[in-house]
């Protein structure tokens, strides 16, 4: 591991001008469960290390119907899905951050922190294999070992989002606040994600001089459900090989509105476009479940290893949308 400077800044405009414009001289340290393994792999070798811990007020969960839910960034997993207000009335929130790791990562790993994590792609985290990503000429994935890799909006780079928390919020129409020293900006979460075609050296909007500092989430309309569902190799604790959030809004049994949330299949949180337009003014059935976890997939173009996903994608799509409307399979 390389030397580096620690700061510890006293105010969040005190931590902005200390991470300065390159990603290279500095980096945020948060929870530290994701810095800490780059720092060991030596995947980043960073001048300074800016840790949030010392910043008060980034540390909360506070709801009021008008302005819904409010997550500073430096709250924990941990808090999260034991939260009675999240559990209530953001339930795919709750079942998402359950989801992440072992109650040891979820009590130190921050909702700021999982939702800005790195790529887990063996190649990425391999510091001597300078893949497309790290500034190398390929994808190594693309013609190698892609078992994990992307089936949706791939390309040039096929790595996976990691969060869980991400699919979830977004389809909780989830929004960030973000600082920089140029002032404070709000933005949907699902505009903050980021595809390879677009960006390759970072997943997100962010600037090398901005943190985030808040989530919000509205409150959900009346009649509205959700539900997070993930497959992992590993039950006891595992990224999702596939996953999907689901926010229902019925009348009756018939779905008004639906946002779905792909995990583990792209590299961002993928919203199934198609597989709501399948849902909208429907009863929601064990059939017409299925219609939307086929269309979910219907654009996907798997890699050599990872076929497997596109059935198992679709089994997960039904399974949410069922769960969520309280409909048995």
């Amino acid at each position: 591991m390389h030397p580096f400077e620690y700061v510890k800044p006293a105010t969040v405009a005190e931590a902005v001008q200390e991470l300065g414009r390159s990603f290279t001289e500095a980096k945020i340290l948060a929870g530290g469960i994701d810095l800490l393994g780059e720092l060991k792999e030596g995947i980043i070798a960073p001048q300074r290390l800016v840790s949030l811990k010392g910043i008060a007020g980034l540390r909360y969960i506070q709801f009021n119907e008008r302005e819904g839910l409010r997550l500073g960034a430096l709250t924990t997993l941990a808090e999260i899905e034991a939260h009675p207000i999240v559990r209530q009335r953001f339930k795919a929130l709750a079942e998402a951050a359950h989801s992440v790791g072992t109650p040891q990562i979820r009590n130190v790993g921050t909702i700021g922190g999982n939702l800005c994590q790195r790529p887990r792609c063996w190649y990425y985290r391999d510091e001597h294999t300078r893949c497309l990503k790290k500034g190398g000429p390929i994808c190594f994935a693309y013609n190698g070992e892609n078992k994990y890799h992307a089936i949706l909006g791939g390309g040039p780079c096929y790595i996976v989002h990691p969060s869980d928390c991400a699919p979830a919020l977004i389809a909780l129409r989830a929004t960030v606040t973000i600082v920089s020293p140029r002032g404070q900006r709000t933005v949907p979460l699902e505009e903050f994600f980021v595809l390879p075609s677009r960006r390759l050296d970072h997943e997100t909007i962010l600037e090398p001089d901005e943190i985030v500092t808040e989530v919000q989430v509205p409150t959900p309309p009346p009649n509205t459900q959700s539900t997070y569902l993930k497959f992992r190799e590993r039950e006891s604790h595992d990224f999702a090989l596939v996953g999907a959030a689901v926010a229902l809004r019925l009348k009756g049994d018939v779905c008004e509105d639906v946002r779905i949330v792909l995990s583990g299949v792209a590299p961002i949180p993928w919203r199934a476009l198609e597989a709501e337009a399948v849902l909208k003014g429907v009863r929601i059935t064990p059939e017409w479940a299925e219609q939307a976890g086929k269309a979910a997939v219907a654009k996907a173009q798997p890699l050599a290893q990872n076929a497997y996903k596109i059935p198992l994608t679709q089994a997960i799509v039904k399974r949410a949308i069922l769960r969520a409307a309280g409909v048995q399979a």
